[in-house]
């Protein structure tokens, strides 16, 4: 049985899961949980304990959380990119990092995004505290990419850390642009964004845009 993934072409998180499948030309289907296709939301709602897309099936294996599912397809359906290093201790280190994206970057923009959601509008309170807590990680991220080899204009290299990078960038730069102070961060940003499996999520997502409960920036 060929692979199949649930999820949103707009969702962050599917995005994870969708650029490691497209670096390694990795043949799956895609099933969307929109309202025309109820079956696929109630596949995803009865795989885990909170019901998020993205989901993973492999031959009726139910793999979710977007880390899980990229770590499955590097075990069981690896490529010509090395989603995780073959090093074990290199490994550790490109899971720290696959953490620092969607904990301090991703999640921190959600919170922004979860407020006006839920209440109509973005407290100053609580965009004070995001665009804070994004700029110490924005300066932290920027720091290390001087020592990241992979952040070279001239590298196609796409790991989990690239996988968890560009959707959070693309995504928390709408919230809270980066500063001129981080010119790494910022040219790693496009950078990530002209990868051929990463263009492939921002041209597929565009026609969702209008969701994007902040007002989606008329770039990118």
């Amino acid at each position: 049985m060929a692979l199949e993934l649930y999820g949103h072409l707009f969702s962050s998180y599917t995005w994870k899961a969708l650029i490691a499948l497209y670096a390694n030309g990795t043949p799956f289907t895609f099933r969307g949980i929109d309202g025309e296709h109820p079956e696929n939301a109630a596949r995803v709602q009865a795989a885990s304990p909170a019901g998020k897309f993205p989901l993973l099936v492999d031959d009726g294996v139910e793999i979710f959380e977007s880390t899980a599912i990229i770590e499955w397809l590097a075990l069981r359906h690896p490529g010509a990119a090395p989603l995780l290093p073959a090093d074990p201790a290199e490994a550790v280190r490109t899971r720290m990092l696959d953490r620092v994206f969607d904990n301090y970057v991703m999640n921190v923009m959600q919170e922004s995004v979860a407020e006006v959601l839920r209440d109509g509008a973005l407290s100053p309170a609580t965009r004070g505290r995001v665009e804070a807590q994004l700029d110490r990680s924005y300066r932290w991220i920027d720091g290390w990419l001087a020592t990241y080899a992979a952040s070279d204009p001239a590298s196609d290299a796409v790991s989990l850390i690239e996988c968890a990078a560009a959707p959070s960038l693309f995504y928390a730069d709408w919230v809270y642009p980066i500063p001129d102070a981080c010119p790494r961060l910022r040219a790693w940003r496009a950078h990530l964004l002209a990868l051929p499996a990463v263009a492939r999520c921002v041209e597929d997502a565009r026609p969702f845009r209008a969701y994007f409960p902040l007002g989606a920036p008329d770039r990118d």
